[in-house]
């Protein structure tokens, strides 16, 4: 995961967009592959690392730490360490970190009637090529 040189045209406009406007600033904050994916599962409560890297089982170990800790600094989760042999961390998603959890079921919602709008113009498509 490589941050954008601060310098750049693409920062400067991501910038100035969320500055303006809430919604890409949230859209920024829970946006990518892996944090609304993360998001989802820490919905339910608290989960070790190992149970997040089985559940998501493409991600490797790098990635998932890199995540895990951009969502720290962005205090969407907080990370609980216990003093353990072996130790044990937990990850919860924090009060705002919470608060996404209608968003994600309306993305939920969303996704559902997306992937069946789009298989439906997909099998219409079919059948007039045929």
């Amino acid at each position: 995961m490589t941050k954008i040189k601060e310098t750049s045209t693409n920062f400067s406009n991501k910038k100035t967009l969320s500055d303006e406007c809430p919604e890409i600033y949230a859209s920024i904050m829970i946006g990518g592959q892996w944090t609304l994916a993360i998001c989802c599962y820490l919905i339910n409560g608290k989960l070790r690392f190992g149970e997040l890297r089985k559940k998501l089982n493409t991600i490797t170990e790098r990635m998932l730490t890199l995540q895990l800790r951009r969502l720290e600094e962005d205090r969407i989760i907080t990370r609980t360490v216990y003093a353990e042999v072996p130790p044990r961390v937990e990850y919860e998603l924090t009060e705002i970190g919470y608060k996404l959890k209608p968003i994600i079921l309306e993305f939920e919602k969303w996704g559902k009637e997306h992937k069946e709008i789009m298989a439906d113009q997909s099998s219409v498509s079919e059948s007039q090529q045929v």
